[in-house]
């Protein structure tokens, strides 16, 4: 028999340990991102399902309220990465599972579900069986392939860390292994931040290396929430480690990973503009590949690059960096919608953006005179 339960704090651990055992594991679809997640305006529901005494799939949806929420009850749902959805969980699971997502999203008037589950496009049955079952599920392809290819990177490259250490070594481009090597010869070494000045240190130099790419960068205070959830909180999982490079006693570069079940993923890196040459951003990333093995892992997961290796990309030089490394290049089957008010929906993703394009076109071709007040 099935049943449908809704996660609350007192039932976090339950909720996570389910997630983390799984066979896909994502730190995105643990309880405490969607805590994080709501500094920024999102709802987290997260709804865990039972067959019998033992939990079968589970989702983490962040509900996003619409303008005039107040009045209309209209909302977006989405789930990172999710859903997660275990091999015990049979077809009349599975249908009992999207009948109760619909169900809650129904309830917070969702106009859509979007998800963008964790499930490559290598070869085989499971992309293409995954796929038929979203479509069971009402579930169409959103068709988003810009940038990275969506909310959450559509292509990414993942490392098999199961090997020796002497192996993943000898694997990696000649380049990538000199490096590495060249790093600690010049003296570099690599710390885990301990502290919030360590955080402050690492948000520094993620500021730096924003300003010289050209990138948004979130404020400080999130990642002052993100380290309480997830760096220093009590040991167990969910886990985040910051990762400092410092070199003739100042800290030069860093990085942020997470660590869920059997994986670890590398989010944020950051270099400073002083002395670069000493490849500080080879050494951390091997350090972290090691971490990955001291927590048992077998996966490490770079995160996003562009869909191809074309040397005109912007992107061109991250494309390269993390395929040294001898990791796999991986495409996820990417986002799908599930639309449950179509007139809604249709309001909001196609005459909304239409009439902020005019409205922003217009004012541009003003010609009444700019105020103070007005810039």
């Amino acid at each position: 028999m099935y049943r449908a339960q809704l996660i609350e704090e007192k039932d976090k651990d339950l909720f996570n340990d389910f997630i983390c055992s799984s066979s896909k594991p994502h730190f995105l679809q643990n309880f405490e991102w969607g805590e994080l997640k709501s500094i920024t305006g999102w709802e987290p529901l997260r709804l865990l399902i039972w067959h019998d005494d033992r939990p079968v799939a589970a989702i983490s949806l962040l509900k996003r309220r619409l303008p005039l929420y107040r009045y209309l009850r209209r909302s977006i749902a989405y789930a990172p990465r999710g859903p997660i959805i275990g091999e015990e969980c049979d077809q009349e699971g599975e249908r009992f599972f999207w009948d109760s997502v619909k169900s809650l999203a129904h309830r917070h008037g969702a106009i859509f579900i979007k998800i963008d589950p964790d499930i490559p496009t290598e070869p085989g049955v499971v992309a293409e069986s995954y796929r038929m079952r979203l479509a069971a599920a009402g579930f169409k392809p959103s068709g988003n392939r810009s940038g990275f290819g969506g909310v959450q990177p559509r292509y990414v490259f993942r490392l098999d860390v199961t090997p020796t250490e002497q192996e993943l070594l000898e694997a990696m481009e000649s380049k990538t292994r000199y490096n590495i090597h060249l790093a600690e010869r010049r003296g570099v070494s690599v710390r885990i931040a301990q502290d919030a000045h360590d955080l402050r240190l690492f948000y520094d130099i993620l500021e730096e290396t924003a300003g010289r790419d050209q990138f948004l960068v979130r404020s400080f205070s999130y990642f002052e929430r993100m380290w309480d959830l997830f760096v220093s909180a009590p040991k167990g999982h969910p886990a985040a480690r910051i990762f400092l490079a410092d070199y003739q006693g100042q800290a030069i570069a860093g990085t942020l990973a997470f660590h869920c079940g059997d994986r670890v993923w590398y989010l944020y890196g950051a270099s400073s503009n002083r002395i670069r040459n000493v490849m500080p951003n080879h050494l951390l990333q091997w350090t972290m590949i090691r971490w990955a093995r001291e927590q048992g892992c077998s996966l490490y997961d770079f995160r996003g690059v562009p869909g191809s290796a074309d040397p005109d990309d912007h992107l061109a030089g991250l494309y390269r960096f993390k395929k040294g490394f001898a990791a796999v290049f991986t495409e996820f089957i990417g986002e799908y919608d599930l639309i449950l008010a179509p007139v809604w929906c249709f309001l909001w993703t196609r005459v909304l953006p239409a009439y902020q394009k005019v409205t922003r076109r217009l004012l541009r071709h003003s010609d009444s005179p700019k105020t103070e007040e007005s810039l």
